[in-house]
């Protein structure tokens, strides 16, 4: 009965300005919690599962409700450690501190495996917290999709020499919390896509929040409808109810050449994320419990056969790239010794922001009003006017985002200009040009934070790929720096044993104290991915660090060679 209780629990942040914590440090680190279980965020709220497969804000509802009386009693210079989503001590500190100190699903690296780890998660022992999921800072598809967005607009430049997609279209899938912006993204580049997902659910909520355009009745209502888009260089997403096993193989049957082939479910964790051949969603679930070896070799049978194809896809012309799902090392170990001939994303169009200091940053209203993300939106295109490249995400994003949950809003932003942003963010809360605090955050997919050789990592210049003390240094540095709450996480984005990662949030309160942490975490945040891709030999990284207000040994400051 108590677990049938528990899963009616329907969590949404505090809006306002009435502060039911000490400080809004505190509050905000408890209305981001909230809000990552909000219904519109959350792709499963009643087990605490935000997003990416199993990714939670806390471990169960016992440790929730423990954050949240700890938060809520948590002093100015009192410090609150969590432990993959448990509450474990609240130790004194000082004002400058983190409000918040978070670890999730670090595991000693020989025992860092899946069979490992989720033995360890049944036992109540550890949570995965994913990336945002239990640093407390998901904000909605719209976190992917301006991530989705950056990539493909690089895509557009690296392949087609172009601004945008006009005039192109895109296969891939998965529709789920990751993939759901996959349509959009495209639509918002002038391209066509058709997006396969096995869920119906996930395609009538996209079409709900108006990411997905249409959905086709069949694969030649799918087929025709992108391809007529695309001839007439208008923007389309449709989507399709099958499984991308069968359809991709089926696309390479017909003859068919999509300019671009992707896959966006969350095969990183294939016991939920990918559904193989011949399956519903509810038949997954009951061949997982009755014989769960025999389900992921169909899994993996079924990664196979779209790894194939994709290939295949490749070879005839298309450009196929990995987005970050681990898609092509369990195509490898399935028995598709070819699947890394498939670009990583990374390496390919993003590496090039990573080297100077650029990636995903995010802020989020506390008081829950839309019009303080606007406030901020018509700041932005005033202040940072001469970046024509962020002023159009911005535009499109006022037009075409949808809020979930506490309104928020995401761009890249690189070294120096998330400084100058967060100064600006807290002297219009000082002034009462909006109703309460600004969160300020980030991605843990970003410039210094993560260590993910197949993804954020993969292919450094000098062979870092696998070194994580980056995404460690990192979080002390932050800590140093005054950040509100920092997080280090384990296994995000690609599953266990394959990435460490750290996060932070900095609360803009309008305060002098705050300007002063938020200059401090705001320059040395970027400025350590400088730092790491200089280290690894990226000359215009090198170049960056001499002008920057930090010092490289080795790297002399300009003028002084």
């Amino acid at each position: 009965m108590a677990q049938t209780l528990e899963s009616r629990r329907i969590i949404r942040a505090p809006r306002g300005t009435a502060l039911s914590c000490q400080g809004w440090p505190q509050e905000a680190a408890l209305r981001l919690l909230m809000n990552n279980l909000d219904p519109e965020v959350a792709r499963d709220p009643e087990h605490l599962i935000v997003y990416g497969g199993r990714g939670k804000a806390a471990r169960d509802w016992g440790a929730f409700d423990r954050i949240v009386e700890s938060l809520r009693t948590l002093g100015a210079s009192e410090t609150l450690l969590v432990q993959s989503g448990k509450p474990v001590g609240i130790f004194p500190t000082h004002p400058d501190a983190p409000r918040v100190l978070i670890a999730n699903a670090l595991i000693v690296p020989r025992w860092a495996t899946d069979d490992v780890f989720w033995d360890l998660e049944r036992r109540g022992l550890t949570m995965y917290g994913q990336m945002t999921a239990g640093s407390w800072v998901y904000i909605g598809t719209q976190g992917i999709l301006q991530g989705t967005y950056e990539t493909l607009a690089a895509l557009a430049r690296t392949e087609f020499g172009a601004s945008d997609l006009k005039g192109r279209w895109m296969l891939t899938s998965g529709l789920g919390e990751m993939g759901g912006a996959q349509p959009l993204a495209v639509t918002l580049l002038g391209g066509a896509a058709l997006i396969v997902d096995v869920d119906p659910r996930a395609i009538e909520r996209r079409l709900s929040y108006r990411y997905l355009d249409v959905e086709a009745a069949s694969l030649d209502e799918a087929v025709r409808l992108v391809e007529d888009a695309a001839r007439a260089g208008t923007p389309l997403s449709v989507g399709l109810r099958a499984n991308a096993a069968d359809v991709y193989p089926e696309i390479v049957r017909r003859g068919l050449r999509p300019d671009i082939v992707s896959d966006q479910t969350a095969a990183h964790d294939i016991r939920v994320g990918y559904i193989p051949q011949g399956m519903t969603v509810e038949d997954a679930a009951k061949a997982r419990a009755a014989d769960l070896d025999g389900y992921l070799r169909r899994v993996k049978a079924s990664i196979a056969e779209e790894a194939r194809a994709i290939l295949a896809l490749r070879r005839a012309g298309s450009v196929a790239f990995d987005y970050g799902n681990n898609f092509r090392t369990q195509a490898r170990e399935a028995g598709v010794a070819d699947a890394f001939e498939i670009y990583g994303y990374v390496p390919r169009y993003i590496r090039s922001l990573f080297a100077v200091g650029s990636g995903p940053f995010r802020w989020l209203a506390l008081s829950g009003e839309g019009s303080d993300i606007h406030r901020i939106d018509r700041m932005i295109l005033s202040e940072f006017s001469a970046n024509e490249h962020l002023c159009r995400w911005i535009r499109l994003a006022g037009e075409k985002v949808r809020f979930q949950g506490l309104p928020a809003r995401i761009c890249y932003m690189g070294y120096g200009e998330r400084e100058r942003f967060g100064h600006l963010v807290n002297a219009l809360v000082h002034d009462g040009e909006v109703r309460a605090p600004i969160a300020i955050g980030r991605d843990h997919h970003d410039t210094g934070s993560v260590a993910s050789p197949f993804r954020e990592t993969e292919a450094m210049r000098d062979g870092s790929d696998a070194i994580a003390d980056w995404p460690i240094l990192n979080a002390l540095l932050n800590v140093a720096s005054g950040a509100t709450w920092v997080s280090v996480h384990h296994g995000g984005g690609t599953g266990i044993g394959n990435s460490i990662h750290a996060g932070l949030v900095i609360v803009a309160d309008g305060t002098a104290d705050a300007d002063r942490r938020i200059g401090r975490t705001l320059h040395n945040d970027p400025g350590i991915g400088v730092a790491r891709h200089a280290d690894a030999g990226y000359p215009e990284s090198e170049r960056l660090a001499r002008g920057a207000g930090f010092r490289i040994p080795g790297i002399p400051p300009s003028g002084r060679d």
